[in-house]
């Protein structure tokens, strides 16, 4: 493990909290090249592993956290469907860094400021490691999927197109 380079996030310390093992990774994060897929290729990771946080707001049960492959998007009637709503919106921009305590590009499924229910697409489950936000821009956690999952107690999914 490398953490004692890196300036601890709030995911970091919940990981370490749970004694989950994970390593830092950093890449330059631009704006307009904020993306996971520049994540993954900065890092030269395959895009299959590396993992984006999407939140969005249910009709039924609120803000609902996602995690699906960079270079996929989010089934919104699936994600709905699971969620255990009858619809759901992305939450807007403007909006993540008050409801979450993290901003765009920097959006961990971990140490947010609250725990909501959390979907993980069913591919990470196939994975010995995945790579997720660290908490902040530029800085990505290669870590176990199901260890991960029992932090937040996602549940694996089909929520992608």
């Amino acid at each position: 493990m490398k953490k004692e380079k890196h300036k601890k996030t709030n995911a970091m310390r919940i990981l370490d909290t749970q004694g989950i093992a994970y390593e830092v990774l950093e890449y330059e994060w631009e704006e307009g090249h904020g993306t996971g897929v520049h994540a993954a290729e900065a890092l030269g990771l395959r895009t299959e592993q590396v993992f984006k946080t999407l939140v969005a707001i249910g009709t039924t049960t609120g803000p609902v956290v996602f995690c699906i492959p960079v270079a996929e998007e989010l089934n919104l009637k699936h994600a709905a469907r699971v969620s255990g709503n009858k619809s759901i919106d992305l939450v807007h921009v403007k909006d993540l860094e008050k409801l979450t305590g993290y901003v765009r590009g920097g959006c961990s499924p971990v140490g947010m400021k609250k725990l909501f229910p959390t979907y993980f697409h069913k591919s990470m489950q196939e994975q010995d490691c995945i790579y997720i936000s660290g908490g902040k821009r530029g800085m990505q956690i290669k870590v176990n999927p199901q260890k991960l999952a029992s932090v937040v107690d996602a549940h694996f999914e089909d929520i992608i197109m």
